[in-house]
């Protein structure tokens, strides 16, 4: 009877005492990984390229050894006449998540060529595959080169979509406020087979998201989302703002937050294979985030790049 009633006793603890469950990853919040850059240029079939390589490293700095393991490549451009320094904590952010993020430091000027900017989007990707098995490299066996992604802001998410379009190696793409281009990224989206995002902001007064992102969204087969951040601005997704910048009802720093959340959480889910990061795109946290809203189209039977 001793014996029973310890028995009891102790299942009755057990279940009065709530058991541990890991809490949810933040994906708005940098990860582990030290962040590291390099400025290179990218040289692929004569073609040349400058850009800066955000990396997860084993220490914080400049030119630091890659950390331990492969990782998936995002190509990220930047929007019209704007510096990409002005990107620099979204590159970061991305490569704490244990991306390795290109950005071309080209067509910056005042007559930027759209379609030469999706080229060097699709330059710098493929540099990185490159890298992956030249000697000597630092990028040497750190490169996941069937998951490659891209990426960008206005002019450089429009010219995201013409480099996926171009390029089918690349595996998903998501963008912040993207623009149309010439040629067209609308048009480029309706014969895109690659997983594409749409973020926006509600309050964008530069490229609306009726006039630009919503007839990519559109266009686009699935899967596709359009991701609206309430009260958010154009410039809201750089890190600071310049000329010609508009405003919105919501801070810089939670639509940085915001749109990182589910950047991230995009490319976790569709390049690395982050079992946690599907709800965070297709189910309940994605579909009643109060500061982001849903829409969008999954495809039946599609499954993620590991």
């Amino acid at each position: 009877m001793r014996v029973l009633a310890t028995t009891l006793a102790l299942v009755a603890t057990a279940l009065a005492t709530p058991s541990a469950v890991a809490a949810p990853p933040d994906y708005g919040l940098p990860s582990t990984h030290p962040v590291a850059y390099s400025d290179v240029t990218a040289v692929v079939g004569g073609r040349s390229v400058p850009a800066r390589v955000h990396y997860p490293a084993t220490a914080a700095g400049t030119n630091q050894p890659v950390a331990a393991g492969r990782f998936p490549a995002i190509a990220f451009g930047h929007g019209f006449f704007q510096a990409t320094s002005k990107y620099t904590s979204t590159s970061n952010h991305l490569a704490s998540w244990g991306f390795v993020v290109v950005v071309p430091t080209t067509q910056g000027g005042l007559s930027p060529n759209h379609g030469t900017f999706a080229d060097d989007l699709n330059t710098g990707l493929s540099w990185l595959v490159a890298q992956d098995t030249t000697a000597g490299s630092r990028f040497r066996d750190h490169i996941s080169t069937a998951a490659l992604g891209v990426a960008g802001h206005s002019m450089g998410g429009g010219a995201a979509v013409l480099a996926a379009a171009r390029n089918p190696r690349i595996t998903a793409v998501s963008t912040y406020a993207a623009a149309e281009t010439t040629p067209s990224a609308r048009a480029a989206a309706a014969s895109l087979a690659a997983p594409a995002q749409f973020l926006a902001g509600s309050q964008d007064t530069i490229t609306p998201v009726g006039e630009h992102q919503r007839p990519m969204f559109t266009a686009k087969p699935p899967a596709k989302q359009l991701r609206t951040i309430t009260g958010g601005f154009h410039c809201g997704f750089m890190d600071s703002s310049g000329l010609f910048c508009d405003n919105g009802s919501i801070t810089r720093a939670a639509q940085l937050v915001a749109a990182k959340r589910v950047m991230t959480s995009w490319f976790r889910h569709y390049l690395a294979g982050d079992a946690a990061a599907r709800d965070f795109v297709w189910g309940q946290p994605a579909r009643t985030d109060a500061a982001v809203v849903f829409e969008g189209t999954e495809q039946p039977g599609a499954e993620p790049q590991r």
